[in-house]
């Protein structure tokens, strides 16, 4: 369930697998959008006619409880952010059979699609993404949410500016909150994107992260590739640990940018307050 791909003519099916399913939680299914390691997402309408990305969980899930304490917090988290730089939550269910949670529909194709179709962005494009992305995080971070999977397959290029999803391995600022996802230790997100400490110090992980990722994010943006990629995840989860970033193609105006959210030791990366400044800056 990492992205929102634009409607495709797919019927929709039962999320259960036992034939076609018009209607779930009291929506109405449309078409079936893409599916991922967590659940299914559907193109559904609302009763007042109101489109909706419904995500709804693989069945073999529903048992664990681990699993809807996971998906309960993706939509108490999400809930908590604004709707400026998200995909709003407009209903959730954690606790129905086949737990599921619906989000206002956003007609966009996702930053790797992009990439992956057109190539990299071109320096406009990259600092309209840097600054959507750093309002995002500021948005994010405000409403005490760490993101936790800030990757080019969780990022939706509206029309608007960039719109930053999936929060099913975010976990709220406060420890209190976030402690039943994070007691076992287990490391979860994506290597080429993760920052060092998600890889070393799970439990320790803060908005800072995300700022690792951001310039992750953005180095892929503007080359195709990301700067830590390797053959395999090890060899790249290495990388991200202990070698240095390739910023070979990033245009110069943004490179130092990127640099500094890619600093290994969280505390000296920028604040999405300071990356909004410092683009400002580079922009005068």
């Amino acid at each position: 369930m990492e992205s929102q791909p634009p409607a495709q003519p797919e019927p929709p099916v039962r999320p259960d697998g036992g034939g076609p399913a018009p209607e779930f939680g009291g929506y109405r299914l449309e078409s079936r959008l893409g599916s991922g390691g967590m659940g299914v997402v559907h193109l559904a309408r609302s009763p007042s006619g109101r489109r909706v990305a419904i995500k709804i969980v693989h069945a073999q899930y529903a048992d664990d409880p681990e699993f809807r304490s996971r998906f309960r917090h993706e939509a108490a988290a999400a809930r908590r952010v604004s709707g400026a730089f998200t995909a709003p939550v407009v209903d959730a269910d954690a606790d129905a059979p086949l737990p599921w949670m619906a989000t206002l529909y956003i007609p966009a194709e996702t930053l790797g699609q992009r990439v992956g179709d057109e190539g990299p962005l071109s320096p406009e494009e990259l600092r309209g993404l840097a600054l959507g992305l750093a309002e995002a995080l500021r948005d994010i971070h405000r409403a005490g949410v760490v993101h936790r999977d800030l990757k080019p397959a969780n990022v939706l290029m509206a029309p608007d500016g960039p719109r930053v999803i999936d929060f099913g391995i975010s976990r709220a600022a406060d420890p209190a909150t976030g402690e039943a996802l994070t007691q076992t230790g287990r490391v979860m997100g994506t290597p080429p994107f993760m920052s060092p400490e998600q890889l070393t110090r799970p439990r320790e992980v803060g908005p800072a992260s995300d700022v690792f990722s951001l310039g992750a994010v953005l180095a892929f943006a503007a080359t195709g590739r990301g700067p830590f990629d390797r053959d395999s995840p090890y060899e790249t989860a290495t990388h991200v640990v202990e070698a240095a970033p390739s910023l070979d193609g990033v245009p110069e105006g943004l490179r130092s940018l990127i640099e500094r959210c890619l600093e290994k030791r969280p505390e000296n990366r920028p604040t999405p307050d300071e990356l909004l400044a410092l683009l400002a800056a580079a922009n005068g």
